[in-house]
């Protein structure tokens, strides 16, 4: 076996790595979004670019990285050499070609000059978020991008020849009934995108639409997001697309890696203001202001924010929570095996419950909840949760 095949062997034996880099750079800040952002300037991005070679040199890499996600924010706000400088940042850090390479773009930045730049730097899959096609409803989230901009947008993407493309869609939003949901359903399918991702509208503290719930503008439904969530399911599986996860719809072989290696509690590295980490046995965030993170990473300080060690039993409560989230549910037994003493009794009786009350199914050690179970999956989520809190656990 030549060396180079001997290196891919070790690589592909090891656990998944990611990278995620939070460029937060918007023109403007829609009324739902609760992520860091701050408006782009020629200083700003600057001292993000410097902050992120900067904060790479800090990190210990300890094996190639697999996939890379480039979140926001909206990464399509920076100019094309910029993009190649953050690309060539990220590069020298990856040992290797990552298997999926995300990045988040709204649809009135595509240019053809950045699609270009983004290929160049080897990105396989643009995220593209829609939101919906109704102008109405678009106005209603303070989006500032037209559905005429969504298809030249998605047209330039696939013209650029990228492996993957998934299409961000929301519902249960203001203003918004079943046909006009389904109406954008259908003008996403029509595009043919290998992915969708269809998130149901929350509201976020300190955004314009929780100030809107709070002053009675807006009201939740649950019943109504239920019925939605249903409606999508059974929509899009008609459609070709398969679910594998509450939000997540792909076609065969475009289900995201990095989020599916997140979910199932892998490695990944943050990188940038507000990015979170899971790494070197911590969890951690930097912090969400871009003056002060790039005054911390000048310290040599990263990850100050939430920081807590990665235990096995918060690892174990994390892969249940979100592993319930996927239609492939999750397996028990290696998280028995990894953490024998968490509470796994208080864990049985509650997925015995679960199964008695239709919410949930065994497959021997595999538990995944049924679509019933999928709609209550947060409260789920909570349950297994109060469950590991039954006793503290040390490492």
């Amino acid at each position: 076996m030549s060396g180079l095949n001997t290196e891919q062997a070790k690589a592909s034996a090891e656990p998944p790595l990611g990278l995620y880099v939070h460029v937060p750079f918007c023109a403007s800040t829609c009324d739902f979004c609760a992520f860091y952002q701050t408006t782009p300037t020629a200083d700003g991005v600057s001292e993000f670019l410097d902050g992120v070679e900067d904060e790479a040199k800090l990190v210990d890499w300890p094996r190639p990285v697999t996939t890379v996600f480039w979140g926001g924010g909206t990464p399509g706000l920076l100019a094309p050499g910029q993009i190649e400088r953050l690309g060539a940042i990220v590069r020298a850090r990856l040992r290797g070609e990552p298997q999926e390479w995300t990045v988040e773009l709204a649809p009135a930045s595509v240019t053809a000059d950045r699609l270009a730049a983004f290929k160049a730097i080897g990105v396989t899959r643009v995220s593209l978020g829609v939101q919906s096609f109704s102008p109405v409803l678009l106005d209603g989230l303070g989006r500032q991008h037209t559905r005429e901009q969504i298809y030249r947008a998605h047209e330039r993407v696939r013209a650029a020849g990228f492996a993957s493309v998934n299409l961000d869609l929301m519902f249960a939003l203001p203003g918004q009934d079943e046909a006009t949901w389904l109406e954008d359903i259908r003008s996403a399918v029509a595009l043919a995108p290998d992915h969708l991702s269809t998130y149901c509208l929350t509201f976020e503290e300190d955004t314009a639409l929780w100030v809107k719930l709070s002053q009675g503008k807006v009201k939740l439904d649950p019943e109504r997001e239920a019925q939605l969530y249903e409606t999508t399911w059974a929509q899009l599986a008609s459609l070709g697309y398969a679910q594998y996860e509450v939000s997540n719809f792909a076609r065969p072989g475009h289900a995201c890696r990095h989020n599916l290696n997140t979910w199932h509690m892998h490695e990944w590295i943050g990188l940038g203001p507000s990015a979170a980490s899971q790494h070197a046995g911590w969890r951690g965030a930097n912090i969400a202001d871009l003056k002060q993170w790039r005054a911390d990473v000048a310290r040599g300080v990263r990850l100050t924010e939430d920081r807590v060690a990665l235990t096995p039993a918060l690892l174990a409560e994390d892969a249940l929570v979100f592993g319930l989230r996927m239609n492939a549910g999750v397996d028990l037994a290696p998280w028995r095996a990894r953490c024998p003493v968490a509470p796994w009794d208080e864990v049985e009786t509650l997925m015995t419950r679960l199964a008695a009350e239709g919410l949930a199914e065994r497959n021997g050690t595999n538990v995944r909840l049924t679509n019933r179970g999928r709609l209550l999956a947060d409260t789920v989520g909570a349950e297994v949760m109060a469950a590991f809190e039954v006793e503290t656990i040390s490492a």
